[in-house]
């Protein structure tokens, strides 16, 4: 039996209670699932390919594709796959992060909270919406503040698990800002669990990864409060 893994769900009224994670929900590593050849095929040929399944997709269920409402659908889903919600896969749409000196020799933390995001549960597709708190502290380098938000984006635009993407988001901030002493705190609701399932629309899931002095309790401290947790 697989271990089951637990974590602190936070209600809008201020209770907390643990939700279970049971083996349905695993997470194979930090690492997007990817095959090797994920990206021989061009885009404009996965739309293609897409628009075609999907359309299939819709006939099983029944919808008649013939009704000018629906005749569409198939490529809009296509293109917005491929282009928008899940246009983070390929690394071709990483954001390009350009250092600058630190200047102004500020050695506190930078705190940019409230980072709205939208991403989507790889294990039923459908929407995560949540809030990036994201913190750290230079080492002698800064970045422009909207690269913290489109790389926050560019991550959260695939399948995504909540635990992998606190963790890609914290490891390519550490990396791209040449310094250990980052965090990230996400705060998202799932609708895999309020529009099916157990059907629970007032639970969040609250992740989070310390890196550096970020692991040190007055830092940690400070940055939650910040963050108004």
């Amino acid at each position: 039996m697989k271990q089951k893994e637990t974590l602190l769900n936070i209600q809008p009224e201020g209770s907390l209670h643990i939700h279970e994670m049971g083996d349905e929900h695993v997470a194979s590593s930090a690492e997007t699932p990817l095959r090797p050849d994920a990206f021989e095929l061009d885009d404009s040929l996965k739309v293609e390919l897409i628009t075609r399944h999907f359309k299939e997709i819709m006939h099983i269920m029944g919808l008649d594709l013939t009704d000018d409402s629906l005749a569409g659908t198939p490529q809009r889903v296509a293109k917005m796959f491929v282009q928008e919600i899940f246009s983070g896969l390929n690394p071709a749409n990483k954001p390009d992060v350009r250092l600058f000196e630190n200047k102004y020799q500020y050695n506190q933390m930078l705190v940019e909270k409230d980072i709205t995001f939208y991403s989507n549960c790889e294990h039923h597709f459908v929407p995560i919406i949540g809030k990036a708190h994201v913190a750290y502290i230079s080492s002698g380098k800064v970045i422009g503040l909207s690269k913290i938000n489109r790389l926050v984006q560019f991550f959260a635009k695939r399948p995504q698990v909540q635990e992998r993407l606190t963790v890609q988001i914290a490891q390519e901030l550490s990396q791209a800002l040449q310094t250990e002493d980052v965090a990230v705190v996400l705060d998202a609701a799932h609708l895999c669990v309020s529009m099916r399932g157990i059907q629970d629309d007032s639970s969040r899931t609250i992740t989070s990864q310390f890196l550096g002095k970020f692991r040190e309790e007055a830092t940690k401290a400070e940055f939650l409060k910040y963050i108004g947790m």
